[in-house]
């Protein structure tokens, strides 16, 4: 019981924080973090120790699942090529630096050092999300930012299960099946992850139940990772292939009302565990301080001089790899502004702690890894360097930048989606007016609202010009049957709204950002007529 009522404390306590960081527009990861570390070290507060197959299997795959399912199709095509380098190039040049830099500086050997670069060498896909979820990034370097924190796990993982391997049986690293394990993790979760969506997605669309489509998209990032950790494949691989699909395909799978649902209850679940995971990542260090001994005690330098190596080493990856390109893409001079948000945006979180922790305590002979509590405490200690740092400075980084989106840019972005739809619901209408095929005083009520919206979106615009219909104000009421023609006619009119807003993103008029808003505008009227 008092483990509940711990838990429980904690979730209140964590909610709490991140509803505080939310009114003062302040990252909440950053704050939960330096929360939790108050919290550890006030007198009286349990030891809490955190379980790796917790992460593993409860925090992570909704989280993740919930940040693949923001990634668009589109920007993700176009950027997959410096996606595979940071994947794979940058993890693997990260572990090479970490671990030599602790074989240096540190007193842990080798074998452990190695480990440790191998954990701290790919970027958190929790943490990056959470951060950068309020930017105003560019669509490609947001959707850069969080698709190289998505897909290099496969890479990390392979490097530390070499590692783990190495430290704790004392032989020489396998370099020669890696390869082999690589292709095994990345290629079998991809595979599974797809199976899953496709399954899901049959489901999806042969039920209409708010109830089974609310524990369908529950059990789905769930189901990715079990099934791929099974059949010894990259679970979260699997899980974000799955959300990366389904979440290209959510509008068409089911309607507006549970669309709302899903994303309110998905919104409620992914708000409480990234409360509760980052408050745990700050209570659990002065613990993990503890275990270390007298010869241990220089650790806050040795885990300032890992995360400025792998800084470092990110900026000196990311900055030519820029250059190349945006020399390609013809955009003219080359830009430091890029590389240094992309650098800055790396940060470390929930997938290397859960890493760190899965290290074994005893060797294959039976002796204990003494060199462990080092490597969690520097793991931990990076972990909260990034986010703190990291964290409460991004924005501002991306400001001074100059490359965040204007706030004009973004509203007047919306406000010409708003007015295309506009214009097409009208089209819609008179169409139907042609041809007799609902009441005038039914077809003018439905007019005069969207003409409204027209003429309010010109005007954010700028434009003074509706270019108004010519119809009068129509009839009053028409009794509970023409508001029942009303309802009808309107869901059509959302409708052929939906298409042309797919159209416009399809064209390349707005963003998934403004898509995803719009849409959920369309889908809450269309909710609202259902009730009525």
């Amino acid at each position: 019981m008092r483990s509940v009522g711990t838990v429980l404390t904690l979730v209140v306590l964590a909610t709490m924080v991140a509803t505080f960081a939310r009114h003062w527009r302040i990252p909440a990861p950053s704050l939960l973090v330096v929360a939790g570390l108050a919290a550890a070290l006030l007198p009286g507060t349990p030891e809490i120790e955190i379980s790796p197959d917790v992460i593993g299997l409860v925090v992570l795959p909704p989280l993740l699942y919930a940040s693949a399912e923001e990634l668009s199709w589109r920007e993700l095509r176009a950027v997959w090529k410096p996606v595979g380098v940071l994947a794979v190039g940058l993890v693997l040049a990260s572990a090479a630096a970490v671990g030599t830099v602790a074989t240096l500086l540190t007193p842990l050997s080798w074998p452990m050092a190695l480990v440790l670069g191998a954990v701290l060498a790919s970027t958190d896909p929790v943490a990056v999300t959470a951060l950068s979820r309020r930017l105003a990034l560019p669509p490609k370097v947001q959707v850069l930012v969080q698709a190289e924190s998505l897909f290099n796990d496969a890479t990390s993982l392979v490097l530390f299960r070499v590692a783990v391997t190495t430290a704790v049986a004392a032989t020489a690293a396998d370099w020669q099946s890696a390869g082999g394990e690589f292709l095994l993790l990345a290629g079998g979760g991809t595979l599974i992850g797809a199976v899953v969506a496709t399954v899901v997605t049959v489901i999806r669309r042969h039920t209409q139940d708010p109830v089974l489509e609310t524990v369908t998209a529950l059990v789905t990032p769930y189901a990715a990772y079990v099934l791929a950790e099974s059949a010894h494949t990259s679970g979260v691989t699997s899980v974000v292939v799955a959300g990366v699909v389904l979440g290209g395909r959510g509008d068409r799978l089911t309607n507006a009302p549970i669309r709302l649902q899903l994303h309110a209850v998905y919104g409620t679940v992914v708000f409480l565990l990234e409360s509760v995971v980052f408050g745990l990542i700050g209570l659990a260090l002065p613990a993990q301080v503890r275990a270390l001994t007298g010869a241990e005690r220089a650790w806050p330098l040795y885990a300032l001089a890992v995360a400025g190596t792998l800084i470092a080493v990110r900026l000196l990856w990311l900055a030519p790899l820029s250059a190349l390109v945006q020399r390609k893409g013809g955009t003219g001079p080359v830009s430091w502004r890029v590389p240094v948000v992309l650098t800055w945006a790396g940060t470390r979180g929930v997938v290397p702690l859960a890493a760190a922790l899965s290290i074994p305590v005893v060797a294959d002979d039976g002796s204990t890894l003494t060199e462990r509590p080092l490597v969690l405490v520097l793991t931990t200690s990076v972990v909260v360097a990034t986010l703190v740092i990291q964290g409460f400075t991004l924005a501002p980084v991306v400001r001074r930048s100059g490359i965040a989106l204007e706030p004009d840019h973004t509203e007047r972005e919306e406000a010409a989606a708003r007015c295309g739809l506009a214009r097409a619901g009208l089209a819609r209408l008179e169409e139907m007016s042609d041809l007799e095929a609902a009441p005038e005083v039914v077809l003018d009520r439905l007019r005069r609202g969207l003409q409204a919206r027209l003429e309010h979106a010109q005007d954010r615009l700028g434009a003074g010009d509706s270019n108004g219909s010519g119809h009068g104000n129509g009839a009053g009421s028409a009794g509970e049957s023409a508001d029942l023609v009303y309802r009808q006619l309107r869901r059509d009119v959302i409708a052929v709204e939906t298409k042309a807003l797919q159209g416009l993103y399809d064209d390349h008029h707005i963003s998934d950002t403004t898509r995803r808003k719009l849409q959920r505008s369309l889908d809450l009227e269309d909710a609202r007529l259902t009730d009525a």
